[in-house]
């Protein structure tokens, strides 16, 4: 009997992960385009990493939430959140689409003018508003939304100096039946703060109070935290129209729904967690139609959605630079776009494609970027095939947050482009270079 060749064996990690109607299948089917254009391409023209947008999954969104909430309710807006995303070309792309602007500084006030929206279509959010802000926003007829007692006082001495009466709405916490509560921006519900801010604009009669603005949190994947949020809002409205006397014309339910993004944290994808814009629409729409409302009181709607428009239509484009094993065994590949430029990876597993498949050959993979950080981490586990060198990779649902948190730290910030509906492809954003850099700095 002839003696067979030695082999060594071969320890790998086995990953457990929810079965599907087929079994197990725990890695992404590869991808090598977007929207018809090639990755291959995309590199070789614009560089390596590589921000992508597509101009028809931006559009696709945005009509998709308003046909499922103006289906069910017949005064809906939305407005674009400019925190989000504040790249120009986005921006006006929602504006096109018919959304308002909502921003949290006098920095974004200034973007969204520069983007041609009327001044008295913008709302103006957030905890830290100066006085010049306040009164540029007062003197444009934008609609401000207070975040604290200070604020109010502030708002109320200028538009005495000014002989203006201002547009507002005052901005509310409530418990909505999640965790954790975001309490520290507006005026609790529970305690009484909101009904006394009420109460105080009602009696000096200097402020128009013509609105309600809450904002439960961010990646929401309960439905019936808005049903909740929609009840109490809507009847801190009616009482504060039949008691108060208040012209409350809307209730701005702010934003926080999930994108198809999977938290770390959590046991299932987003996919089978996330709620459909229908979902949301139904609870809200529904909860707000039980609230009976004088006749010709009827309430308009004002959403503040961001992540839910933008996540899915931004792609990261990266190339590998090496792959080593790590001294547990662990493959680990290093690639060029770390987490200076994907800032979502902290908390998101974000879903990674290379350009071909090869399932026999599948292997549990760390994959970390360029930098000298050891949190440089994009995702920990992910299977993918063989890789070598300039291999391209493709990281989806990164629209949301990353071109506004993303650092110069160690690499530079590189291009962004967009694949637009007609197939061309426009550069929305320039690489940064040494020079900008040091433009800024005194000599």
């Amino acid at each position: 009997m002839e003696k067979k060749q030695y082999e060594r064996p071969l320890l790998k990690r086995i990953v457990p992960t929810m079965p599907g109607k087929t079994g197990q299948n725990t890695h992404s089917v590869a991808q090598t385009e977007i929207d018809g254009v090639a990755l291959d391409g995309l590199r070789e023209r614009f560089g390596s990493p590589l921000f992508v947008f597509s101009e028809k999954t931006l559009r696709k969104n945005i009509r998709e939430a308003k046909r499922a909430f103006s289906t069910r309710y017949p005064d809906v807006r939305f407005a674009w959140s400019y925190k989000t995303n504040y790249l120009n070309a986005i921006c006006n792309l929602f504006h096109e689409e018919g959304s308002l602007a909502e921003v949290v500084s006098g920095f974004e006030y200034e973007k969204a003018l520069q983007n041609n929206v009327p001044s008295n279509r913008i709302i103006f959010n957030g905890p830290a508003k100066s006085e010049a802000e306040l009164l540029k926003a007062i003197q444009g007829d934008s609609l401000i939304h207070v975040d604290n007692t200070e604020e109010l006082r502030l708002l109320t001495k200028l538009a005495v100096a000014h002989e203006i009466r201002p547009r507002v709405a005052i901005r509310v916490n409530l418990d909505a039946g999640i965790y954790p509560a975001w309490s520290r921006f507006g005026f609790n519900l529970e305690s009484g703060q909101a009904w006394d801010a009420l109460e105080k604009i009602a009696t000096e009669k200097r402020l128009e109070c013509v609105g309600l603005h809450c904002h439960i949190g961010t990646f929401i994947q309960s439905v019936n935290a808005y049903r909740t949020e929609t009840e109490k809002m809507a009847h801190l409205a009616l009482d504060a129209m039949t008691k108060l006397g208040l012209p409350i014309s809307y209730l701005d339910l702010g934003g926080g729904f999930a994108s198809k993004n999977s938290l770390k944290a959590s046991y299932l994808t987003g996919e089978d967690l996330c709620p459909t814009f229908d979902d949301y629409a139904e609870a809200i729409t529904s909860a707000l139609r039980m609230v009976k409302f004088p006749a010709g009181k009827k309430l308009s709607l004002i959403f503040e959605t961001g992540r839910a428009l933008v996540d899915n239509a931004g792609y990261l484009l990266s190339s590998v630079i090496t792959n080593k094993r790590m001294a547990d065994g662990r493959l680990n590949t290093v690639i060029d776009a770390g987490v200076n430029l994907l800032f979502t990876s902290f908390w998101y597993n974000h879903k990674v494609t290379s350009t071909y498949d090869d399932v026999a050959q599948m292997e549990p993979t760390s994959l970390c970027g360029p930098l000298c950080m050891n949190i440089d981490v994009i995702r920990d586990n992910v299977l993918l095939p063989p890789l070598r060198r300039n291999d391209l990779l493709l990281i989806h649902h990164v629209g949301a947050y990353n071109v506004t948190q993303w650092m110069q730290f160690i690499t530079m910030r590189p291009k962004v482009v967009m694949v637009m509906e007609n197939g061309e492809l426009q550069l929305l954003r320039d690489a940064e270079t040494l020079a900008d850099l040091n433009r800024m700095e005194a000599k």
